[in-house]
């Protein structure tokens, strides 16, 4: 079989393909906020003294960590509607990226606090600190400095994870270049472009970590 490489429908689709990376981007940052927010406070319910939050965070995270992504972007985006909730597409990929990715970072950041030992969190009720400035002051960021590295690595996971989002149509990368391959019908140029793509964001996304992680996390050199 005879197969001419033409670029030409990438070239003309340049620049929709690199508006989409920065919808992409914008989907990836809004997931691993609300991932953030849920992880933390996830950590924080899991280990209160109530059992029936602890459970129902320990069967949220077993949940959302045993069921695929696309189940659960569909669920948010086809079912609810049905309960009165109805959410566009770019709202209903973050909340979906941000709840996946909040059931990992629950886990990941929960082994990171309990690498802490309990001497220093005595120490800081002894002190007359609440368990919530304890758990900010005390714990946090020794434990942050511990997880990081599975933390941001489970981020540019959830970036990638953004291509699921094409199935309701969200707009990021991979919906428009199915709209440019549909078009064209040069799969080959197009989605070898957009992995081309993808790979740049994600070594983008590792040196940018890696900054933070040199400047605010790393210990000071005596």
């Amino acid at each position: 079989m005879n197969y001419t490489l033409d670029f030409l429908p990438v070239i003309d689709g340049l620049p929709s393909l690199l508006a989409a990376c920065l919808g992409t981007l914008g989907l990836a940052l809004g997931g691993m906020i609300l991932a953030i927010i849920i992880g933390v406070g996830g950590v924080m319910l899991r280990d209160s003294g109530i059992r029936q939050v602890r459970w129902f965070v320990i069967a949220f995270v077993e949940l959302i960590r045993n069921t695929p992504f696309l189940v659960q972007i569909y669920f948010i985006y086809f079912a609810l509607p049905l309960a009165g909730i109805r959410l566009d597409p770019t709202p209903t990929a973050i909340i979906a990226l941000g709840i996946n990715g909040g059931a990992y970072a629950i886990e990941i950041i929960r082994g990171g606090v309990q690498s802490i030992g309990k001497g220093q969190i005595e120490a800081g009720l002894a002190l007359g600190l609440h368990k919530a400035q304890v758990f900010r002051l005390i714990v946090l960021k020794p434990a942050l400095r511990a997880i990081y590295p599975s933390l941001t690595s489970q981020f540019i996971l959830l970036t990638l994870t953004t291509s699921v989002a094409s199935a309701i149509a969200a707009y990021e990368l991979t919906s428009v270049a199915q709209r440019i391959e549909s078009d064209s019908f040069r799969s080959f140029e197009v989605y070898g472009a957009v992995t081309l793509f993808y790979l740049v964001m994600s070594w983008l996304l590792m040196r940018v970590f890696g900054l933070i992680q040199s400047r605010y996390l790393s210990y000071p050199v005596k």
